[in-house]
């Protein structure tokens, strides 16, 4: 028996973690072990207190809560906006919490797409989340293009992971833009985003990435790295709520552009209510935004980000880091005879917030694992994701989780489930 499948290494483990202290900050179910924050984030309890907060501005102040009340909400989008600046490494005046993800990516094609001559393609990959290639193939279709011909999907070598000189390959002199994942939803590996928006540069294409499945989870540097523009969700890592309002990054190279989509919050905040029919446009990424903010969508984020900016970025991923290696370490030692393949980058600096476990029984031990109170995700057609949160999450939860796995697979019990999704998966 290896040291690290004892309960009491998992439990030394976290009496050293300095940000255990956390974990009581939310609202975890008795004897539950909730391992699917890289889909949904637990609420926490400052997340709770400020939707209050929110929601009594409107009860005491009806439509005067726009410039009245503990947090105004004319300006609300960018009191979140800097607080969530240091996540993606930006001024805060190159942020806006805004939209939804694929709403805001829409904004951010319909901007920075602009086909001239011969470069009229978009490059993605087949990896990426679906909702990304809906939104970029519709894209096209406004512009006359056929997606089939114009969206260039890099293609995969392993079925779970990208090689970057295979999406350098891809920038020929007929890409007009760039969109790819910073973080593979499926297997969680990270792209060096660095060195892919230095190759799209030097042929002078425009980049940008999704940042759903890196953002409060891993650190960026998009200021640093030069990137065009980014966006994101707020509800996985960041534990902004279901439907959280999202986020969008624009280098400030490209502050003065008109919006693709454009809208009255998108004006100058000094001279929206003029209410001209000419539209004057923020001077930075403020002018992204299109339609009045979300507000009770928005207001979890404050009591989120105030943790942090607490613990920093560099803490969370650090922790992050070691929950998923002590996870892989006990999947080899504990799982071995049971089929399993970890399809996610085993190298820290590859490696996302979560753990991607292949089996063909995929579908029935997530049902087993939820009826033994470990919640995980199921991503078609075979795949378990496994996403141990720094904040929330301890050691002894990835030592119980991979317990609790091998019982189920030692007994069969995911045998009494039929191997298919649920409606939502």
């Amino acid at each position: 028996m290896y040291e690290s499948t004892i309960l009491d290494y998992a439990k030394k483990l976290d009496a050293q973690d300095e940000l255990r202290m956390y974990r009581q900050e939310f609202y975890i179910q008795p004897n539950t072990i909730y391992m699917d924050g890289n889909s949904l984030g637990l609420l926490s309890k400052r997340a709770e207190k400020s939707v209050l907060i929110l929601l009594d501005s409107w009860k005491q102040y009806g439509i005067d809560g726009w410039t009245k009340g503990q947090h105004p909400w004319f300006y609300f989008p960018e009191t979140l906006s800097e607080m969530c600046a240091p996540l993606v490494g930006a001024s805060k005046d190159e942020v806006i919490i805004t939209g939804s993800t694929t709403v805001n990516l829409h904004q951010l094609v319909a901007s920075f797409y602009r086909p001239e001559g011969k470069r009229t393609k978009i490059v993605a990959d087949e990896l990426n989340f679906p909702s990304d290639l809906y939104a970029i193939s519709s894209q096209l279709s406004l512009h006359g293009f056929d997606a089939e011909e114009h969206m260039i999907l890099v293609k995969n070598q392993d079925g779970y992971t990208l090689q970057e000189e295979d999406i350098i390959k891809a920038m020929t002199d007929d890409v007009a833009l760039i969109v790819l994942p910073s973080v593979l939803y499926r297997s969680g590996q990270v792209l060096d985003i660095q060195l892919l928006t230095e190759a799209a540069h030097e042929r002078n294409i425009v980049i940008g990435f999704d940042l759903c499945h890196s953002i409060g989870s891993v650190p960026h540097e998009l200021d640093k790295w030069d990137v065009d523009f980014a966006f994101w969700c707020n509800y996985k890592h960041v534990n902004g709520g279901p439907g959280a309002t999202g986020g969008l990054y624009i280098n400030r190279k490209h502050f003065g552009r008109m919006p693709g989509l454009a809208g009255w919050f998108g004006s100058d905040k000094e001279k929206q209510f003029d209410l001209s029919t000419q539209m004057i446009p923020s001077a930075n990424a403020g002018a992204y935004q299109i339609g009045t903010p979300h507000i009770l969508s928005s207001a979890p984020l404050l009591g989120s980000l105030e943790m942090f900016g607490e613990v920093g970025i560099d803490a969370i991923r650090e922790k992050s880091l070691k929950l998923t290696d002590y996870m892989m370490l006990l999947i080899d030692q504990e799982l071995s005879e049971y089929n399993f393949i970890i399809a996610n980058p085993r190298e820290s600096v590859k490696r996302g917030g979560h753990i991607f476990l292949v089996h063909e029984e995929a579908a029935r031990i997530c049902k087993a694992l939820k009826e033994h109170h470990v919640i995980p995700d199921f991503r078609s057609p075979n795949g378990i994701r496994l996403a141990p949160v720094a904040l929330y999450n301890s050691f002894e939860d990835v030592w119980k989780t991979v317990q609790i796995l091998k019982r189920i697979m030692k007994e069969e019990l995911y045998k009494k489930h039929e191997n298919k999704r649920d409606v939502v998966a």
